[in-house]
Formats: structure tokens, C-alpha cells, sequence
């Protein structure tokens, strides 16, 4: 009997649509984009493709580069998604009680603190690369997330709901480092506007307005507010985040996931990935810069999660996750060590634009893969073939 021919697109489409559905979709375009635009970058059009990027656009009162558009443009709508994912978790998800949240909150404040101690250890002694210290705190939630779905059953579900917790906590602290730590100098009568566009979106909800649109407008006069404060814009994704009523939230969260995961978030790889290898670039893999970046992705993630779980559980402050042994939580510190979106972001607003930059966004993509293939190997040996739960 002879099988008829599967049409070119459904060849095409169906693993595509298979990819999404599993969810790993996004981490594969993130992958696929960062390939082409290092590989553009080493082309002989790599000069026209580089300044590209660095193109002047604007308008009369606002002018910005191509990357600054997306970095401090289209990125805030990524920390309004995470924003929203935070005030969902903290008011009826897992880190809405205390017995849920506690074990994800140490660990992740372990996981950031051991990383940027071991960059420090080796930056110490130069105060250029040492403002780059939060570059490894960072957890890619989307790739690590993806990482755990390949292993499948092997893994049991309790380790999945607290790496997405111990992820979203690590986003917030990342967000308090960028406004604590990567602000510019403030100007006083933008406060005060910010201030004036807070005041109006508390409004709107305790008004209780339902209306997409009212939020849009307020969002983005706190945008353009919060991007001439001195603050950096990113803050004005999170605040509007926190003002929205809750079902509101819900709604726009869902709309805009697809959004930031198949647009905001590859083109900003697009933009942030275009490094132009040369033999000191290379090199550079070995300075101190890199060394404590990747070392803090590779081996500080892990230990600052195992050695802060490992405290709560034997002071009997916290359970231990269900179904999970001290090496499956090492295999999953080790994951969680895939730093690439956010540790990229924090790399732009630690150096400016040129060699730094570079060596530490190459440091990031290697000690990102390091701990992505380290990570699934390593869970693939010490994890049961246990049923998980859906």
C-alpha cells in the first residue's frame, strides 16, 4: 500500500507546531537567532549589519540607536509580562503563603549571592569589570524551563514548580539590582512626573477601569517619564505590571506571552548577539571578566542553591521538594545557571558598547551552554523514571 507524500509546508509547520506546544519553541528561536546574528556578524556585511543596530532613530523630543529602541524600548513590555507573572504568583499562586514561597526565595537568594561572590573573587582588583558583578546572578526562565521539558517524566513536577518559582523570585531581584545598582543620575522634575503617572494608574484601579487602552496610554507616558528620570525604563514595565487589576493581568499576560516570546525576546538576541570574533576576543575567554562570569553561571548557581536548600531543609525550616534527592537539586542549580536573556540584558547596562561588552556577552553564551549540556546530562544520570504529575 503506497503512503501518500506529506505536503512540503506540513513538513515544515507540524515540528513547529509541535515545538510550541511542548513549549520549547521560544528557546529554539532564541538559539537559532543568536547563531545568525553571530554568524552575520563575521560575514563580510558585518559592518553594514553592525551599524545597523546602531542607526539613530527617533523623533523630534526622542531620538535613540536601533538597540536602544529594543533595549530600553521594547524590553520594559518584557518586565511588564514578568511583572505580571510575579503579582499572579504572589497573590494566588505558589508564592502566594509563606510554606510555598520560603524554600524558592532562600534558594534563589543563594543562587544570586554565590555567583556574584565568585565574579567579585575575580574582579576584585579592577574596578572596570568589576561593575559587571550581577552579570551571573541571573536564570533564563524560558530556556531553563525547556531544558527540564526535554527530560520529560524522568523529572519529577515538584521540580518543575519550583524552578519557575526560584526563577520569577530571581527576576524580581533582578530587577531590584538594575534600579539599585545600573540607574543613571536622577533628575528631579522627572520624579516628580513619574510620581504624576503612578498617581494616575492607581486611579484607574481603584476606579476599577477595565479598559486595555487606559493602561497603554498612562504605561506610556511612565515610560518616557522613567526613561529621561535616570531610572532605568525597565522599572516602568514592572510599575505598570503592579497596577493592573489582577483579572486585567491575567488577560494581557496571556496576549502578550506569544508576543515577547516570538518577537521582543529574539530580536533583542538579534541585536545583543552580534559579537565580531577576532583571535583576542577569543582570548579574552580566558580573562578574569569571563572567568567569573562563566564560573559563576557554571558552578556558583548551583552551589548557591544546593548550599541555601540544603540549610532550610536540614534546619527543618522547609521540606525538601518531593521526589527529589540532593543531586537531582545539583542537576537542577546547574540548569538554573542558564543566565542568557537577563544576564545579556545586565551585560548592556553594566559596560558600554565595544570589547568589554563583547567578552562578557560571549562569557554568558559559553557558561550558558556549559551549564545547559551539564545541567541535562547530569539529570538524565541521577533522575528515576518517576510518573510526574500534570
Amino acid at each position: 500500500m503506497k503512503i501518500p507524500a506529506r505536503p512540503i509546508h506540513k513538513l515544515l509547520v507540524d515540528p513547529i507546531r509541535a515545538l510550541a506546544a511542548e513549549g520549547k519553541l521560544s528557546g529554539v528561536l532564541l538559539i537559532t537567532v543568536t547563531i545568525i546574528s553571530i554568524i552575520v556578524s563575521n560575514l563580510p556585511v558585518a559592518g553594514s549589519y553592525l551599524d545597523f543596530w546602531k542607526t539613530d532613530v527617533g523623533f523630534s523630543f526622542l531620538h535613540l540607536p536601533v538597540y536602544g529602541w529594543i533595549n530600553d524600548g521594547l524590553m520594559p513590555v518584557f518586565f511588564l509580562l514578568v511583572g505580571l507573572e510575579i503579582k499572579r504568583e504572589l497573590m494566588k499562586g505558589e508564592l502566594s503563603r509563606l510554606n510555598q514561597a520560603i524554600l524558592p526565595v532562600v534558594a534563589a537568594a543563594g543562587g544570586m549571592a554565590v555567583p556574584a561572590v565568585i565574579f567579585i573573587l575575580f574582579n576584585l582588583n579592577n574596578p572596570e569589570t568589576l561593575h559587571g558583578w550581577a552579570i551571573p546572578t541571573a536564570t533564563d526562565i524560558a530556556f531553563s524551563l525547556g531544558v527540564l521539558s526535554l527530560l520529560g517524566k524522568k523529572i519529577p513536577f515538584s521540580m518543575v514548580v519550583f524552578l519557575m518559582a526560584l526563577a520569577i523570585i530571581d527576576d524580581l531581584g533582578a530587577i531590584v539590582i538594575i534600579v539599585a545598582f545600573y540607574s543613571a543620575e536622577l533628575h528631579a522634575v522627572m520624579l516628580f512626573c513619574v510620581l504624576g503617572a503612578i498617581a494616575l494608574l492607581i486611579l484607574l484601579n481603584r476606579l476599577n477601569i477595565r479598559h486595555v487602552a487606559a493602561y497603554v496610554v498612562a504605561g506610556i507616558l511612565l515610560w518616557y517619564f522613567v526613561l529621561n528620570s535616570g531610572i532605568h525604563p525597565t522599572m516602568a514595565g514592572v510599575i505598570l505590571a503592579m497596577t493592573i487589576p489582577l483579572s486585567l493581568g491575567e488577560a494581557i499576560e496571556q496576549k502578550l506571552t506569544r508576543t515577547v516570546s516570538y518577537f521582543i525576546l529574539p530580536v533583542f538576541a538579534l541585536a545583543n548577539t552580534a559579537i565580531p570574533f577576532s583571535f583576542g576576543l577569543v582570548g579574552s575567554l580566558f580573562s578574569n571578566l569571563s572567568i567569573g562570569i562563566m564560573l559563576g553561571l557554571f558552578l556558583g548557581k548551583p552551589l548557591g542553591i544546593v548550599i541555601s536548600t540544603w540549610i532550610m531543609v536540614k534546619g527543618k525550616l522547609s521540606p525538601m521538594l518531593s521526589g527529589v534527592n540532593w543531586k537531582m537539586m545539583f542537576g537542577l542549580g546547574l540548569v538554573a545557571g542558564i543566565g542568557f536573556t537577563m544576564s545579556i540584558f545586565i551585560t548592556t547596562l553594566s559596560f558600554d558598547q565595544g570589547v568589554r561588552t563583547d567578552t562578557a556577552k560571549l562569557a554568558v553564551i559559553s557558561g550558558s551552554i556549559f551549564a545547559a549540556l551539564a545541567g541535562t546530562i547530569f539529570l538524565q544520570l541521577t533522575s528515576g523514571r518517576k510518573n510526574r504529575k500534570v
